[in-house]
């Protein structure tokens, strides 16, 4: 779609027309110190031929060799049927659905998502989407807060086993409202330290990782009764693809979890140097009006047929302003569309064989791994397609050599744990195989020595 800008004499006309001196007139109610200066930093443009040579540079980077690096980004396969539509100009350029007889095809698409979500989590309802899973946390928080009434404080419990990012994110969205995040610490095992909640502080939510940061299992089924139990809103932040394997949030404990959220990145969408992404958000149906984002529905006309409709929007400025559930004002709507056709073109049956092939191939890696003398896993128990390796050595250097010989080894923990300078987080996806494995634990052997 080209870009038409308008020339000199057609800004001038339309402002003659409604009255103004200029275009800086129209913004004379903004003082001047608040005004944005000359963007000096900004540095002259270029040609087309050097751009596209500049970001074929920055590209080529990117292909780093086998990648068993995960922590909130996998790399899965993605057929090809899904950005070949995804990239179609009806969805490509298609913005929110406001005049729903004239975008039915995108509403469709957006329940269809929201059904499979909410099946994939068992749980009653899901939104259209948010930006990423960092920030459906947050979101998730203030729902939480909003929805539990009974609360006496506006006190979240935040275990040290939720991806850092997530709560760093969660933190910077929830400080300023008034909501007061607690950490829960971990046990030697990796995971949620359960007998440290009776020492808690009363609180309206707890967020239980499945899995944790470290690949680990939590005791979910625990963690949601005692919330319960407590007067907690019980969020569950999982990994959507381990969903086809492990036990749904809806089913966690005697009754599941009040808010499910997370990325759904695993869905078909790349990894592409970590973004963009698209989050999601399920609830129980008694939670629908405080959920933010948009909420497709379907109906009949008066002849019978079906049509698709913008049933709830309660977190839009332009309709309850300060009021709004949430100031985050758009659904990812191109990601949403290549996770619902990742969705539909592999089925239950396709997304069970992909967790499964990932667990797996994660539990090869960690065997292949912890063969080499000197490497051994960090912590005990269940997980799905993630593994902490202890070395005997510092991690990150051990990285930087791996990613010379051609392999992107994972994650070095230290520098979100403090203590864990030697442990490193693994990742198998279906993608790998028995050969990048092997590569791996070879590489691996000869950095160490």
């Amino acid at each position: 779609m080209p870009f038409i800008p308008h020339t000199a004499e057609e800004a001038a006309s339309m402002l003659a027309a409604i009255g103004a001196d200029s275009t800086d007139a129209l913004f004379d109610e903004i003082p001047a110190h608040l005004r944005a200066r000359a963007l000096e930093h900004v540095p002259a443009g270029v040609s087309e031929m050097e751009m596209l040579r500049h970001l074929g540079e920055r590209a080529a980077r990117d292909d780093a060799g086998i990648c068993f690096l995960g922590a909130g980004s996998y790399d899965h396969h993605i057929p090809s049927a899904v950005w070949d539509l995804t990239s179609r100009g009806e969805f490509m350029t298609a913005y929110t659905p406001y005049q729903a007889e004239a975008s039915q095809g995108t509403l469709q698409l957006i329940y269809e998502y929201q059904s499979m979500m909410a099946g994939l989590m068992a749980m009653e309802v899901s939104n259209a989407s948010v930006y990423d899973g960092a920030s459906g946390l947050a979101e998730a928080i203030l729902m939480a807060i909003r929805a539990n009434r009974k609360a006496r404080s506006r006190t979240v419990l935040l275990p040290d086993s939720v991806h850092p990012h997530y709560r760093q994110a969660a933190i910077n969205i929830v400080r300023n409202q008034g909501v007061e995040v607690v950490s829960l610490p971990l046990t030697d095992r990796g995971v949620i330290d359960i007998s440290a909640l009776a020492d808690a502080p009363a609180a309206a939510a707890l967020v239980i990782p499945q899995p944790n940061f470290f690949g680990l299992l939590e005791d979910v089924d625990a963690l949601t009764d005692w919330a319960a139990q407590n007067g907690a809103m019980s969020i569950a932040v999982v990994n959507p693809l381990s969903t086809a394997l492990l036990k749904p949030p809806g089913e966690w404990g005697s009754g599941g979890v009040d808010i499910a959220c997370g990325d759904g990145q695993p869905f078909g969408i790349p990894m592409a140097s970590g973004g963009p992404s698209f989050g999601f958000m399920c609830a129980r149906q008694a939670l629908v009006r405080q959920m933010p984002g948009r909420i497709i529905g379907r109906t009949e006309d008066l002849d019978g047929k079906t049509g698709f409709a913008l049933t709830l929007q309660a977190r839009e400025q332009h309709i309850r302003r300060g009021k709004a559930t949430s100031n985050i004002c758009t659904n990812q709507g191109l990601l949403v569309t290549a996770g619902t056709i990742y969705l539909s073109l592999l089925g239950p049956r396709g997304l069970n064989q992909v967790a499964a092939a990932s667990h797996t191939n994660a539990r090869a890696l960690t065997s292949a791994l912890t063969a080499i003398d000197g490497v051994s896993e960090r912590f005990p128990g269940a997980y799905f397609n993630e593994r902490v390796i202890e070395l005997p050595k510092p991690a990150s250097p051990v990285l930087e050599a791996l990613l010379e010989r051609g392999i992107l080894g994972g994650l070095a923990l230290g520098k979100y744990y403090p203590g864990m300078e030697n442990a490193l987080l693994v990742c198998a996806t279906e993608k790998r195989t028995a050969q990048d494995i092997g590569a791996y634990a070879e590489a691996l052997r000869e950095v160490l020595k």
